[in-house]
Parts: structure tokens; C-alpha cells; sequence
């Protein structure tokens, strides 16, 4: 890479690591560290063929998107990590109080998270690419070298286990989840 690839490199990780690194942390299930890893790798992959690349961005993602398929195609199964219960709200009851206090929002990530992280890896893949990358059934099936029925279907099975693995999350209506400060919740789509 000559110097003037190498900068032009340097600056896209500076400025777009950040939103990939929070995709990434989604398709990963909320593992920080397998997130860095999968980050980590799709821009080796990026450096190699700089050059080469029109649209920077949407290579990197197509690459989060491929090697997390790898991960769930494989035929060994990694053991999934647990995570840490959602804190205590200031009434000292356990789970969200469905307010828009940073407070709240924290605690509804932490719950978001540890619900995410319960799904399989196909199933929290595909509720990333539909609902936080906001890809139309079809780019997901492409993406996933799967039919768009099998989205479908894998869509509603991967909300319903949701449903169930985080019923606090059915409590909030569309204004709740338009309010929230964060995009982190934007992956879900909670009907009662």
C-alpha cells in the first residue's frame, strides 16, 4: 500500500470504527472482545485490498456480515458466554422501568444485550442485518446465501425467542422506542 492508500486507510478506521465496531458488537452478542476480533480481522482483509475498493464501508461490513456465518457454519459449536443480569433500578426491584433517564437506557442495553447474546448465532445475525443495518429481506437472504423465506421465518422465530428470553422488552410501546437516545435498541421490533 503506498503512503497516500496507507493515510486514506488510517483515516477510515478512524472515522467509521466506531459504528462498525457496534454492529459488530451486535452480531457477536454483545461479546466485546469476539466483536474487536471480528472487527479486527474484516479490516485485515480491507488493508490487503485498499486499492481495490470502491465503496470502503460496505466492503468492511460485507466482510463482518461473511465471517459471522462462518462462525455460526461451523461444525464445532463455541459455548456461549453468559452475561451479567440487567443492575437493580432505584427502587431496587430488578428489570427496566421503561423510562428515557440515561439510567433507564442503560439498563434496557444491558438487557437488549444479555437477550441477544441468548440467541444462536443465525438467529441474532439475521435480526442485526434486518433491523439494526435496516437491509430489506432480500440483501439479507443474499448476504446469508439463504432464501427469503428462510429470513422470514427465521425472523419470527428470532423475535418470538426474544419475546420470551426478555418479556420487559414487550412493555415498551413504539414511543418508548423512538425516544431512546440510542440506536442500540433499534433491532428489535416489540409488539405485545
Amino acid at each position: 500500500m503506498d503512503a497516500q492508500g496507507h493515510e486514506a486507510f488510517r483515516e477510515f478506521v478512524e472515522n467509521r470504527s466506531t459504528a462498525l465496531l457496534k454492529t459488530a458488537v451486535l452480531l457477536s452478542g454483545g461479546d466485546r472482545h469476539a466483536a474487536e476480533d471480528l472487527l479486527q480481522n474484516a479490516l485485515i482483509k480491507a488493508a490487503g485490498r485498499w486499492h481495490r475498493i470502491d465503496e470502503p464501508e460496505a466492503y468492511v461490513r460485507q466482510i463482518l456480515y461473511r465471517q459471522q456465518v462462518s462462525r455460526w457454519r461451523l461444525k464445532w459449536r463455541r459455548r456461549e458466554l453468559t452475561v451479567a443480569e440487567p443492575p437493580e433500578t432505584a427502587d431496587g426491584a430488578g428489570g427496566t422501568a421503561g423510562g428515557t433517564d440515561a439510567a433507564s437506557a442503560t439498563e434496557l442495553r444491558i438487557l437488549m444485550r444479555g437477550a441477544l447474546a441468548r440467541l444462536t448465532s443465525r438467529q441474532r445475525t439475521v435480526l442485526v442485518l434486518r433491523y439494526f443495518e435496516d437491509l430489506p429481506e432480500a440483501d439479507v437472504a443474499r448476504i446469508l446465501g439463504c432464501s427469503v423465506g428462510t429470513v422470514r421465518s427465521t425472523t419470527h422465530r428470532s423475535l418470538a425467542k426474544l419475546r420470551v428470553l426478555a418479556p420487559e422488552l414487550t412493555a415498551l410501546g413504539p414511543a418508548d422506542a423512538e425516544q431512546s437516545p440510542s440506536r442500540d435498541f433499534s433491532p428489535v421490533e416489540v409488539r405485545p
